[in-house]
């Protein structure tokens, strides 16, 4: 090893792509230069901060793993990027660096450093985080939310009224005009039992000739809806719509906590393309509803330039596709007359879950009570025929898979869908686990909403108890692996349309789903959305909570990626697709694609150690 004055120009050009030397100041920047030795280090030294005093190493060539002391690998670094091993050794004081390959390395010792961090602030903050808090970071600032994304915290009024359930209606009214408002809050010993409203007085006071003494309880609306404070704008625009209210109560972990009203609400999505939900319901056949599924990839460009998160954005546009899908259901009904018993339509894959984007194709299954004879099912094949015809009319192509309703495997009574997942779970070939994995994923969309419960409990029962069935799957997720190699550098395509690129969906972010599945199948969690997932599995300890951070915080990074390269694609007039070259990130933002496909790296590994003894 040999240490002398870096020749500052080469240092500074270096350095000058790298975060977070990036950031800093032209003073601050030209006073590090000038403080960094050149290092030269042969492959397999290993660093600990009992060797020297510490300091900042930056990479300049070279490669270098971060182990613990059993060698588990911690981390693996390359061109660019730094490490200071006193300070990953204070959290983990078994922490080693190893090289991996011959190295070049800058170093700024450690008063240096430390001096440095207490002069810039964004320096500093660079380094109080490491991979899962950068990530989280980087979701954050680079899509802020939507005005109607926003909490109905924000908007909501807290000055409530609230009454006994014991008052009169005349006291009851008196005590809303003193208060100026359009609605009280009925408690019963501190517990919400009801809502009193301008429009109850009107017509179920004054229309039916009550009197003034009679309780306030006689003419309330009884248990009505809530919706919880963290929920957005637009979820209450959405359960308001469906349930027909005007005032919804809002709660924190079961307290009431305000009220939000349809005024409330006006004054937030005034004009605003959440509107095509609402629109979808008044559409009085296909072209009409095909007319405004048009307006979805100018929806995303507006979104995304709006700085919308992709998990906000997904949100409504599966809010968008189940509107479509009720109101084709509506419409065969109409023309087909009703049904001859209570079914189901189900959602599978990314509208189960809740996480469309654009050009999502069909995924999709009919699941019809157990009275259905012969002659009825003639009755849901005209169904499902008029529906997938009428998604795909609306830009939701039929399934490549034929994973549709009207293929007579994804159109079965309650005891065929039974015998088949029997069937899966007993003989699963390779074939049929790839074929089948979406099923997993599945959400009533329409009708009978308990049959897709009996058969979601059914599914898990099996699902869970059979360690082959669980293993099979688990080389379904271990087939598509991150597109990095070992020494942290892309894996792009080197050939073809695609040349220079990844696949965003496949590479990234469906593994992340297909390990969030799998664990929770393995559990018996009924949870189908993929943050939601991971939540039951960190409150069920299943997850370690840094492992269902990081898992979450690299899912929303690749949604970001996807739609903010789908919006350019849309921009420029190419086809949509999931691929994207990360060359045309910036360097950190290469660092956190790095960072998102080691998470999933390190997550597979814990796929391969829970499930695979299975086979």
């Amino acid at each position: 090893m040999f240490a002398h004055q870096p020749e500052i120009q080469v240092v500074a050009e270096f350095l000058k792509r790298c975060p977070p030397f990036n950031v800093l100041p032209e003073a601050e920047f030209q006073w590090l230069v000038g403080r960094l030795e050149i290092t030269y280090f042969r492959q397999g030294h290993v660093f600990s901060d009992d060797e020297d005093q510490g300091g900042l190493r930056i990479l300049r060539s070279g490669a270098v793993e971060i182990r613990d002391a059993s060698g588990k690998l911690l981390d693996r670094l390359g061109e660019g990027e730094n490490f200071n091993i006193a300070g990953l050794r204070k959290s983990r004081p078994d922490t080693r660096a190893v090289l991996i390959e011959d190295s070049l390395i800058y170093l700024l010792k450690q008063p240096d450093y430390q001096a440095l961090r207490e002069k810039s602030r964004e320096f500093d903050r660079f380094f109080h985080s490491q991979r899962d808090r950068r990530l989280r970071r980087a979701v954050r600032y680079e899509a802020s939310p939507h005005q109607l994304m926003t909490p109905l915290a924000t908007l909501m009024s807290k000055d409530v009224l609230m009454i006994s359930c014991d008052n009169s209606v005349q006291k009851s009214a008196q005590m809303m005009t003193e208060r100026r408002v359009s609605s009280a809050l009925v408690m019963d010993q501190g517990r919400l039992c009801g809502i009193i409203t301008d429009r109850d007085f009107r017509s179920r006071v004054l229309a039916q000739g009550i009197t003034g003494t009679a309780p306030v309880k006689s003419v309330m609306t009884l248990n009505p809806g809530v919706i919880d404070s963290q929920a957005t704008v637009f979820d209450a625009t959405l359960l308001m719509t469906r349930l027909g209210y005007h005032h919804l109560p809002v709660i924190d972990e079961e307290r009431v906590v305000g009220i939000i009203t349809a005024s409330d609400l006006m004054l937030a999505k005034k004009n605003d393309p959440v509107y095509l939900v609402q629109h979808i319901s008044r559409q009085s056949d296909v072209a009409g509803l095909s007319a405004v599924a048009e307006k979805l990839p100018n929806l995303l460009v507006e979104w995304v330039g709006a700085q919308t998160r992709a998990r906000q954005i997904s949100h409504i546009f599966t809010a968008i596709s189940d509107a479509i899908t009720t109101r084709l259901i509506e419409l065969a009904i109409e023309k087909f007359g009703a049904a001859p018993v209570p079914f189901c339509w189900l959602g599978f894959g990314s509208q189960a879950r809740g996480e469309q984007l654009l050009g999502a194709d069909q995924d999709n299954g009919l699941l019809i009570s157990n009275q259905v004879t012969e002659t009825d099912k003639a009755w849901f094949e005209k169904l499902a025929t008029f529906v997938c015809d009428g998604l795909n009319a609306c830009g939701y192509v039929y399934c490549p898979g034929k994973v549709m309703a009207t293929t007579d495997e994804w159109r079965q009574s309650l005891s065929g869908w039974q015998h088949t997942i029997n069937r899966w779970t007993r003989s699963p070939t390779p074939d049929a686990v790839m074929r089948v994995s979406i099923f997993f994923d599945l959400r009533a969309v329409y009708g009978d909403e308990s049959l897709c419960q009996q058969l979601q409990g059914y599914m898990l029962r099996q699902a869970s108890k059979n360690s082959i069935f669980l293993a099979a799957l688990a080389a379904n997720v271990l087939e598509h692996t991150p597109p990095i190699g070992i020494f942290r550098r892309f894996l792009v395509e080197r050939n073809g349309e695609h040349r220079d690129t990844l696949d965003l969906k496949k590479r990234g972010v469906m593994p992340i789903i297909d390990m969030v599945r799998i664990h929770s199948l393995a559990n018996g969690l009924p949870q189908v959305n993929t943050h939601e997932r991971i939540a039951e599995l960190v409150r069920q300890k299943v997850l370690a909570i840094a492992d269902g951070r990081n898992l979450e915080d690299a899912f929303d990074y690749l949604m970001q990626l996807r739609v903010s390269e789908q919006v350019k694609q849309l921009t420029r007039g190419d086809q949509v697709s999931n691929y994207y070259n990360p060359n045309n990130l910036p360097e950190l933002g290469r660092k956190h694609l790095r960072d998102a496909f080691t998470v999933i790296h390190d997550a597979q590994e814990a796929i391969r150690l829970n499930y695979r003894s299975g086979l």
